[in-house]
């Protein structure tokens, strides 16, 4: 390859890379902060949520029986705490692609509530993205095909959740924004769901809001199966590997050549 031509394909590299890094820059990020659950004041998970107290994250009100809802470590998801009624599942089980410490959630909401997080600093208006790493299992010593996802808000006032009722229900009366759900996952018995990117987008209302996630397993369902939703990340999508650029990187820099070689054939 000439230096002509090696001068060429960096210039395509380049130019590739710079316009990925533009197209980021111009979304309208949701300003969250303590992305990956790893700064904390209370005991190092695996652990409560509420124990652990993550920074600027916070729960609501225990909707049922027990709080289970956790703070997990690296490789502790099928680990079994139940002083701290953080139970464990079936393997094996990945951890998140970004890394990071992540939540476990009992997606019966007879034994959920949400956790929360206040942004301020919002444009009213503006159409703000946010992005999240979702995966789900089922408790060990129990069998049953289940569903999950992440039932996702965005807004001010309250959020009743009404399990008097089988399914469940979340009143929004008291409730001013907007609701998006993440992608709906199907979890065989004594299986689980790998981790997948989950990409959501929100208009803010107001100046400040809050973001909240409320697990979601079997459309609501109190039939205690149970299905558990795990998030990790957010707004932290994988990093491509070098690998992965390499091989970016040598798709242009083949294309260069293909059409050089196509002009110099026809003159």
């Amino acid at each position: 390859m000439t230096k002509n031509l090696k001068k060429l394909a960096v210039l395509g590299v380049s130019a590739a890379a710079l316009s990925i890094v533009a197209t980021a820059a111009s979304a309208d990020v949701l300003p969250v902060q303590n992305l990956t659950f790893t700064t904390f004041s209370g005991p190092a998970p695996k652990n409560n949520f509420s124990l652990v107290n993550p920074a600027n994250w916070y729960r609501g009100a225990p909707a049922g029986q027990s709080d289970l809802v956790c703070i997990d470590a690296p490789g502790t998801a099928t680990v079994d705490v139940p002083l701290n009624n953080c139970y464990d599942v079936y393997g094996p089980f990945n951890n998140p692609p970004p890394g990071g410490n992540f939540v476990q959630a009992d997606g019966n909401p007879d034994f959920f509530s949400t956790f929360n997080q206040d942004i301020s600093g919002l444009s009213p208006g503006t159409t703000y993205t946010l992005s999240f790493w979702q995966a789900a299992g089922q408790q060990n010593g129990f069998s049953g095909d289940t569903t999950e996802q992440w039932r996702v808000f965005l807004g001010n006032g309250s959020l009743v959740l009404d399990c008097s009722t089988n399914p469940c229900t979340v009143n929004t009366a008291g409730f001013t924004g907007s609701e998006q759900d993440s992608q709906l996952m199907s979890t065989p018995s004594q299986g689980v769901t790998d981790w997948e990117l989950v990409n959501l987008s929100f208009v803010a209302d107001a100046a400040t809001e809050t973001l909240t996630f409320l697990a979601w397993g079997d459309g609501g369902s109190t039939t205690n199966l149970p299905p558990t939703v795990f998030l990790a990340g957010v707004n932290t999508p994988a990093v491509p590997e070098p690998a992965t650029l390499s091989v970016f990187g040598a798709g242009i820099v083949g294309a260069v050549i293909r059409r050089r070689m196509k002009r110099k054939a026809s003159a």
